[in-house]
């Protein structure tokens, strides 16, 4: 039976741990919500890290020591995310993939972000392309947009396959100032991949979640849920916990007779080799 890639992104850059308490943003936490959300069908963990007072965080010490916890605890994929905050400068954003991870975010694009700009210039993409062949990490192709879809096409057929062989991409829906989070976009988007893409995910942002999910499951994709893109699972019932999101979105694959796949399975799936 064809099963299906379950990313949980637990934390995020955006949300204020003030704002929300169940938000793992200890070591600790996260260690936590990466075993629970193992537990629940997760085979992927997108990984931002705060700092000792919650604040997002690039800090080389802190990832390094981040992943080898998940890496201890769990049989997940650990996947560092090189956009971190808005702010980040692009020199700290590279430096990620030092600590060592399985598989790093990379960004096909520039983008509006609500009120603020994640920037990706052309020149990052392609520095941050070429150092994760060289550092041998898989990245996933992050698409916020259909100019990203473009853009990916340019970035393989000048600087060919990431390391690994496979080329994955999540495609980010719903974010104010990216493509929105429709069954109609979802198709557009997945019908302009590069015939190089051996498999895709997608991600629906707050109230899109159920939509872009339902989507992809019909057309064959992954999915990426967690407390990163969603704080709600309907209206006036918040997140308590990210296995929640990971809960939910196992029993819809499971209906769509494509149950969670196992982190041995994704590993094969992408190409991802475990490291000691």
């Amino acid at each position: 039976m064809t099963s299906t890639l379950i990313t949980v992104a637990p934390t995020g850059a955006e949300t204020a741990k003030a704002d929300c308490p169940a938000l793992p943003t200890t070591l600790d936490e996260l260690v936590e919500t990466a075993k629970r959300c193992e537990a629940s069908g997760a085979a992927m963990i997108h990984i931002h890290i705060r700092d000792a007072d919650h604040r997002p965080t690039l800090d080389l010490g802190r990832l390094t020591e981040t992943v080898a916890a998940v890496r201890e605890n769990t049989a997940l994929i650990v996947q560092l995310s090189t956009g971190g905050a808005v702010t980040d400068p692009f020199e700290h954003r590279l430096r990620v993939l030092e600590a060592t991870p399985d598989s790093c975010s990379l960004t096909m694009g520039t983008v509006n972000f609500g009120d603020d700009v994640f920037m990706n210039p052309w020149p990052f993409v392609t520095d941050l392309y070429r150092l994760s062949q060289e550092r041998h990490v898989v990245p996933e192709f992050e698409l916020f947009d259909l100019g990203h879809v473009a853009a990916l096409n340019r970035l393989l057929d000048k600087f060919g396959l990431p390391y690994g062989g496979r080329v994955h991409c999540d495609l980010v829906m719903g974010v104010p100032g990216g493509m929105p989070g429709t069954p109609q976009a979802l198709v557009a988007a997945v019908n302009g991949l590069p015939e190089a893409v051996t498999s895709w995910s997608a991600t629906g942002v707050g109230r899109t979640t159920l939509p872009v999910a339902l989507a992809a499951l019909s057309m064959g994709g992954h999915l990426r849920v967690g407390m990163e893109d969603t704080l709600t699972l309907a209206k006036g019932q918040p997140v308590t916990h990210n296995a929640e999101l990971v809960d939910r979105a196992a029993a819809l694959t499971t209906l769509a007779q494509r149950p969670p796949m196992s982190p041995d399975a994704a590993r094969e799936l992408l190409n991802v080799a475990r490291r000691d």
